[in-house]
This record gives structure tokens, C-alpha cells and sequence, in this order.
């Protein structure tokens, strides 16, 4: 497991739509270490804070491997590294291998799974189309956010090392399946809402849509 791109981007103004929109999802692989902190990379920002960014959301990562699929998808795309708005493109790691709660080191950084990203309106900005947004929901590839438990410096080519894993709870994948596609799976949604890692604004989701079907 490795990071293949380092990615970051200041917010900047587009016109989508006919109306001019903030948005930081237009990222850039960089050169180099970059330094992670508990709230973002240096050099990275995000627009709308009150839906973006937090702890919970300081890094955002995607498996390289998903590019070969969304190339299919869309061959007519030239689809670069950090073309879904991540911080780090990775290989080696991917969403049903990660529990809520796993720890990793990258570099002198270390970083714990938290949640998955679901997407907003702005990456269909970035592909110039709004149906990307139900295609990477339904997809299963949302990538992963980290919250940062030591801040420190990472680079293109560093290792990923797992240094902790949870032994119980819910994977990004699971996580996203319940949203998505699974949404009446009650195991599933107990399993979820005792996972203490997770979110408490998606444990308290979970339990209220437990709540509506039991």
C-alpha cells in the first residue's frame, strides 16, 4: 500500500449553471512532502465549510485502482490524478478493507478511517455532468476520509502502514452501502450506530432510520 499522488487546491470561482459557485475540488498533484495537519494538507482548502472539511474530513483519499473503471465509463475523459477532489491517491487500499477506526501511518503522519465521502453537486462540476453523482454513489467507490491523530509530512511513494485495526465494527464500504443500497439492512444499522469510531452525525442517521423501520 502506497500513496501514487499527493493532491491539493485552494477554492476558486466557477460558473456553473449560470451562477458563479465557490469550490475546492479542483486539486493538483504536488511534488515533494507536504505537511498534514489536523484540518487539511498545507497548500489545501476547502469552500463550504459546513459540509466540508472538520476533523472528521481533514483527508480524502481514493484507490488509483478505480480510475481503470471510471475511464471505462467515460473514455472520452482524461481522468488525472485527483480528479475526484482527493487529497491522496492511493493503491493497495481500498473500501471494504478499511474499518471505521483503523489506523494508518504515512510517513511521520498518522491518520484514522472514519467515514466515506458521499458526493455533493460540485463533482458533477468537475465532470460537467450531474449524473456522476448517482453513478459514484451506486458505484461503491467513494474513496475515504481520515481524521488526523498525528500531524506530520507525507509524500508521492510513501508507504501505508496499517498500524491498527479495529476488530469490530463497519467498513467505509458498509458504511456506504447502508446509505446507498443496502438501507434496510437492521444488522447492518446496529452494527453501525455501536461503531464509537464512526461519526456521531452518522450514528445518529442510522438510528433514526432504525428507529422509523423497527
Amino acid at each position: 500500500m502506497n500513496i501514487v499522488s499527493v493532491n491539493v487546491g485552494l477554492p476558486k470561482q466557477v460558473v456553473w449553471k449560470g451562477k458563479a459557485v465557490e469550490t475546492g475540488i479542483f486539486k493538483e498533484p504536488v511534488e515533494g512532502s507536504v505537511f498534514v495537519r489536523k484540518l487539511n494538507l498545507d497548500g489545501d482548502r476547502q469552500a463550504d465549510l459546513s459540509v466540508h472539511g472538520g476533523p472528521n474530513k481533514a483527508v480524502y483519499a481514493y484507490p488509483a485502482e478505480h480510475y481503470d473503471f471510471w475511464r471505462t465509463e467515460f473514455p472520452d475523459m482524461n481522468l488525472l490524478w485527483g480528479m475526484f477532489g482527493e487529497n491522496l491517491t492511493v493503491t493497495g487500499l481500498k473500501e471494504d478493507a478499511i474499518v471505521i477506526g483503523d489506523r494508518f501511518q504515512i510517513g511521520s503522519t498518522v491518520i484514522e478511517a472514519k467515514q466515506p465521502r458521499m458526493p455533493c453537486f460540485k463533482l458533477g462540476i468537475k465532470f460537467g455532468r450531474d449524473d456522476i453523482i448517482r453513478r459514484f454513489l451506486d458505484s461503491g467507490r467513494t474513496g475515504f476520509y481520515f481524521l488526523v491523530v498525528e500531524e506530520g509530512e507525507m509524500k508521492a511513494g510513501d508507504a501505508i502502514e496499517r498500524i491498527h485495526r479495529q476488530k469490530d465494527g463497519v467498513t467505509i464500504a458498509d458504511v456506504a452501502r447502508l446509505y446507498s443500497r443496502d438501507r434496510l439492512n437492521i444488522d447492518l444499522l446496529r452494527r453501525a450506530i455501536q461503531t464509537e469510531a464512526l461519526p456521531e452525525d452518522w450514528r445518529d442517521y442510522f438510528q433514526k432510520r432504525l428507529q422509523k423501520i423497527t
